[in-house]
Formats: C-alpha cells, structure tokens, sequence
C-alpha cells in the first residue's frame, strides 16, 4: 500500500515537471533583437527631404511567426483590425518613440524596417527597437544601432 502511495506521488510529480516545463516553453522570453543599419535613402516628399533610415534585426530567424499573426481579438492598430500580434517601435537613444509598424506579417518583414527623419533636422545618434507581444504582454529591447555609417561599417 505504502508502495502504490509513493509511485503514485512520484508519477504526480513527474507530471506536474512536465506540464511545468511545457508552460515554461510556451511563455518563454522573446531573444532579444540585433539591430543593424543597412543604409541610407534620401528622397523628397510634399516639399521636404526625408532621410529613411533602413535597418534589419540580423537575428529575425529566432522569432518564431506566430508573432507576427493577424490578431483581430486584440485592440486594433488605428482602424486596421488585422493588426499583428506583434507591434515594432523605434525609439532614438534617450526613449523617445520615433516610428512604428503593426502590421508586421512574419519575421521576414524585421529585415525591411526603417524609420524617417527631415534631412535637414539632426537625427539621433543612436536608435534601438521594442518588439511587444501584445498576446503575452511580453517586451524585448534591442541593442542600440547608429545611424550613421561608421569606419569598418557597411
């Protein structure tokens, strides 16, 4: 009897590791994304010139694409429904936001995100990103990347 107690409380054990570690896979942290320039474009537009600022996260591969899904059971981006799980921010070096996208459709598209600035207005030194699963209500900051083409850069 004493026997059949202790393997029943070692299978409930067992278990309960088990399903403690499936959770713990699910809910696991994003990796946090690398964040590197890949060049410059200059264009003009209603009257002004514009400096886009093209980046790519050099580690998209470790984001699964369910990040990315249409997620219409979560609040909207604007009056677009199909929003992504998952929103990007660009924030210049001392936090404030300078653009952001929401309808990232898979991690492919963190290879084609950029930002803009008038060219003739200094643009911050430094930028990183904020990926934030609004399903987990999990964050992840990148490093910080320049924008401008350094010695032994590009």
């Amino acid at each position: 009897m004493r026997t059949n107690i202790l393997n029943r409380l070692a299978a409930g054990m067992i278990w309960a590791a088990l399903g403690t570690a499936g959770i713990a896979a699910e809910t696991s942290p994003l990796p946090d994304p690398i964040l590197v320039l890949t060049g410059l474009e200059y264009y003009e537009t209603g009257g002004k010139e514009w400096t886009r600022y093209h980046y790519r996260v050099a580690n998209l591969a470790d984001f699964p694409n369910e990040l990315f899904a249409a997620s219409p059971d979560l609040p909207p981006c604007g009056t677009n429904t199909q929003a992504a799980r998952t929103w990007l921010d660009f924030h210049a070096d001392g936090g404030k936001r300078l653009y952001g996208f929401c309808t990232l459709r898979n991690r492919d598209d963190l290879g084609k995100i950029w930002f803009n600035v008038e060219t003739a207005v200094a643009p911050p030194k430094l930028v990183y990103i904020v990926l934030n699963d609004r399903l987990t209500n999990t964050t992840c900051k990148s490093n910080l990347a320049p924008t401008a083409k350094g010695p032994g850069s590009l």
